[in-house]
């Protein structure tokens, strides 16, 4: 187990990388940082996820500076994390687009995970004084909608419960290409803390039936070409089965969230301690597995407090 708590004593700066994954379509990546999309239309470009705070979602627009310089007019939010979303001030997009779920997430919980993150994952929010708030959409839809920029279409779709309950994804139809956000990772640790573990892999599945070119995920290097994206969704769905299992056996026979902890450990350490932030996200993956076996549907709210609790605990 590790000493410091989440990802408190990660200081290092991360290399970014920017890939051309179809045409005129761009993955932010940071070397199991979250990532950021781009999204070049004719006339506007759309940015998917914001980043922590406007300090990195600069470092996004510098970016994109580097390839377009049209004006950036939509942005679009996965999900209400935190570390997705607080940076949106820095683009001064007219529309800001979040799944109705999504939004109903940051009414009920956004500024408890606001604190919640901001002890997590201290180096993401350097700059933090800039945030102007919490982050709310301008537009928000229940399952499906489409965006133009120009005559390039946008498909924004909820596929399903998966890394939360308001996940959505982006699916560039001309290039056959889609951004994820965290329902994917690659090489990175899933954050399960707010996740749906049963309907995941049914989720994972609905993306792997479009076929795709490419997909930009939520963490990790971008995924082009069928091998790497199945690969990637395969990675996925055995992160996420190789979490619960072992998990819910302990809780279903009365064990301890220790318990469940270490066998969580025995069966994720081999495949798996290497991920990004697999240390990060291992105990609140336990905790919410452990809360899914017992018919929890609702992920409880994450709050600064029952993170040190959560801690202590798992320490003991």
């Amino acid at each position: 187990m590790t000493k410091q708590f989440a990802s408190a004593g990660d200081m290092t700066e991360k290399n970014i990388s920017f890939t051309e994954i179809g045409r005129d379509l761009w993955a932010f990546t940071a070397e199991g940082d979250p990532n950021s999309g781009v999204i070049v239309g004719d006339d506007s470009v759309m940015i998917i996820e914001a980043q922590a705070t406007p300090r990195l979602a600069n470092k996004v627009i510098e970016k994109v500076r580097s390839v377009t310089d049209k004006p950036i007019t939509h942005l679009v939010l996965t999900h209400y994390h935190a570390v997705r979303v607080l940076g949106a001030s820095a683009y001064g997009a007219q529309t800001v687009v979040m799944s109705e779920k999504a939004r109903s997430m940051v009414a009920e919980r956004g500024q408890e995970d606001w604190e919640s993150e901001f002890a997590r994952f201290p180096r993401l929010f350097q700059g933090h004084e800039s945030i102007p708030g919490l982050t709310w959409p301008t537009i928000t839809f229940t399952d499906r909608m489409s965006v133009y920029l120009g005559k390039r279409r946008v498909d924004l779709m909820f596929l399903g419960r998966a890394h939360t309950a308001g996940d959505i994804v982006a699916y560039v139809p001309d290039e056959n290409v889609m951004f994820t956000g965290d329902i994917v990772e690659y090489h990175s640790a899933c954050y399960c803390g707010d996740g749906h573990f049963h309907d995941w892999p049914a989720t994972l599945e609905r993306i792997r039936s479009f076929n795709l070119g490419a997909i930009a995920p939520g963490r990790g290097d971008a995924l082009v070409g069928t091998q790497m994206v199945n690969a990637a969704l395969d990675s996925t769905r055995d992160f996420v089965k190789s979490t619960y299992s072992p998990v819910a056996r302990v809780a279903l026979r009365g064990g301890s969230l220790k318990e469940a902890w270490d066998a969580c450990r025995a069966e994720c350490d081999p495949k798996f301690k290497d991920y990004a932030i697999y240390e990060h996200c291992l105990p609140f993956n336990v905790a919410r597995a452990y809360d899914e076996a017992l018919d929890i549907d609702t992920p409880r709210i994450w709050t600064a407090d029952r993170d040190a609790k959560m801690w202590a605990d798992l320490q003991g």
